[in-house]
């Protein structure tokens, strides 16, 4: 169990680099110039959205930094939050090959570098946190 605390800790580091990363994305991809060309609304629905994700990375990291055990704890709100958490990234990784994957057209390194850091890192948590649903929905069907 030792074992899995520190796998958590770890995707919540993980998490975290993602999310302290991220901040560098709209000036990489140039996002202001980019979404000027939308109309105001789509354009602030889509910045209300880039902080929401970002909000969700960072409360996923503190969960999973600062309560490892709890996630593990076999009850069925840890269930339900590792199963979310899950989800969510799971969702991401689909999202990354369906879409993501074709679109990305820049050929410099530092994109192609980044892409495999944050596939790495998208499949990594979403293992992990998936591990743990599992963990805690055999606890809970028990």
């Amino acid at each position: 169990m030792n074992m899995f605390k520190t796998l958590l800790v770890l995707a919540g580091f993980t998490q975290l680099a993602i999310a302290a990363s991220s901040i560098a994305i709209p000036r990489l991809l140039d996002w202001p110039k980019e979404t000027a060309l939308l109309r105001p609304l789509t354009r602030y629905v889509f910045w209300t959205y880039a902080c929401y994700i970002l909000g969700n990375h960072l409360w996923f990291s503190v969960l999973a930094i600062g309560w490892p055990e709890q996630l593990l704890a076999g009850t069925p709100l840890a269930a339900l939050v590792t199963g979310f958490i899950t989800l969510y990234w799971l969702a991401r990784v689909v999202i990354q090959f369906v879409w993501f994957h074709s679109a990305l057209s820049d050929d410099r390194l530092l994109f192609k570098a980044a892409e495999v850091a944050y596939v790495s890192a998208f499949v990594y948590v979403t293992v992990v946190f998936g591990l743990a649903a599992i963990h805690n929905l055999r606890l809970v069907i028990k």
